[in-house]
């Protein structure tokens, strides 16, 4: 079972195909042929994924699916959301971005927020959302190397370490995108749109 992920970004190929298995094959548009930037200009993680997914899958016409990921900081007013990978600048550094957010946050005590997955599936024309989502809170300062993005800074409620600490496997069980993949997964397999059946 093979499917087309709408997406240039190899963290995100590699923490999703470690979420499907060995059951369904991750394909990239640059396998494809197409190596031009996917557009994702939407107010909305919602908007952004159904932009992409629509884009790659009118020039590929096969199964795809995109997603669009936001950290969402209560103290921010849900900054910087649907602008978390380019928070501090197009460059889409992390780094950067990690280091105006705690700059943002520096003297607060209220640092509540939420990572937020929506995943945008386009199969024989017809399309379907999922999410996921996880609670947190912003720590002041970065700790651990694994994952990537806000990884560093982010501490997932119930647990004493950052998703940046945590070995891959058990970020990936219980972060924001393994609930959306989860959710895919579960309705790839049920409804057969990859295998139909004869």
């Amino acid at each position: 079972m093979k499917i087309l992920f709408a997406t240039a970004n190899q963290h995100k190929v590699d923490e999703v195909q470690r979420l499907l298995g060995d059951a369904i094959e991750i394909i990239t548009p640059a396998q494809t042929g197409y190596t031009d930037d996917i557009p994702e200009t939407g107010n909305t993680l919602e908007e952004n994924a159904r932009q992409k997914a629509r884009h790659i899958y009118e020039r590929c016409a096969q199964p795809c699916f995109a997603d669009d990921t936001g950290l969402e900081i209560d103290a921010l007013g849900g900054a910087p959301g649907v602008y978390s990978a380019r928070y501090a600048g197009d460059g889409k550094d992390s780094q950067a971005n990690m280091r105006r957010v705690l700059k943002e946050l520096h003297g607060v005590s209220h640092r509540a927020a939420r990572f937020r997955c929506v995943i945008v599936l386009i199969a024989a024309s017809r399309e379907y959302v999922f999410e996921g989502r996880v609670d947190g809170e912003i720590i002041t300062e970065e700790r651990g190397t694994q994952g990537f993005g806000y990884d560093p800074i982010f501490r997932p409620e119930g647990y004493p370490c950052t998703f940046a600490e945590m070995p891959v496997e058990e970020k990936n069980r219980l972060s924001h995108r393994g609930k959306a993949v989860e959710q895919l997964v579960a309705f790839l397999q049920k409804a057969e749109i990859l295998n139909p059946a004869p």
